[in-house]
C-alpha cells in the first residue's frame, strides 16, 4: 500500500510518498519530506488522519448573529461529520469572550470546542 500525499504541517508543503513497510518501526516509510515532522504526518495520515474543526455558531443577543469556533485540538477526520451536527445544533447566547468552551469534549474525543472571538 502506497499514497502520495501533501504535508500541511507548515508553509512548505512537500510532497510526500508514504509506504507500507513492515520493516520500519512504525509499519510505514516516508519519502520526500524535508523534516521530521512530515515522517510523522505521513505516519499519521496513513493511520488515523486527525484535523481540526473551523465553524461558527448561533449566537442570540449579539452584535452579530454568529460567532466563530474551533475544536483545540484535532479530532478523528471519520468523527467531522459528527461534530458539525452537534455544532450546528448549538445556540449560546452573549456575551462570549475568545477561548470559551462551547461543547466540552465533543463526541467524547477529548476536544473542546472553543470560541475564536469576543461578542458583545
Amino acid at each position: 500500500m502506497r499514497k502520495e500525499i501533501t504535508c500541511i504541517v507548515c508553509p512548505i508543503g512537500c510532497r510526500l510518498l508514504v509506504e507500507k513497510d513492515d520493516k520500519e518501526e512504525l509499519g510505514y516509510k516516508v519519502s520526500g519530506n524535508k523534516c521530521t515532522r512530515g515522517e510523522d504526518y505521513g505516519i499519521k495520515e496513513m493511520t488515523n488522519p486527525t484535523r481540526v474543526i473551523t465553524s461558527t455558531v448561533k449566537v442570540l443577543n449579539g452584535l452579530l448573529p454568529r460567532v466563530p469556533i474551533k475544536t483545540d485540538g484535532p479530532v478523528p477526520k471519520d468523527k467531522i461529520f459528527k461534530c458539525m451536527e452537534e455544532i450546528d445544533k448549538v445556540v449560546i447566547e452573549a456575551p462570549i469572550n475568545i477561548g470559551d468552551i462551547i461543547i466540552l469534549d465533543i463526541l467524547n474525543t477529548g476536544v473542546n470546542v472553543v470560541a475564536t472571538r469576543d461578542m458583545k
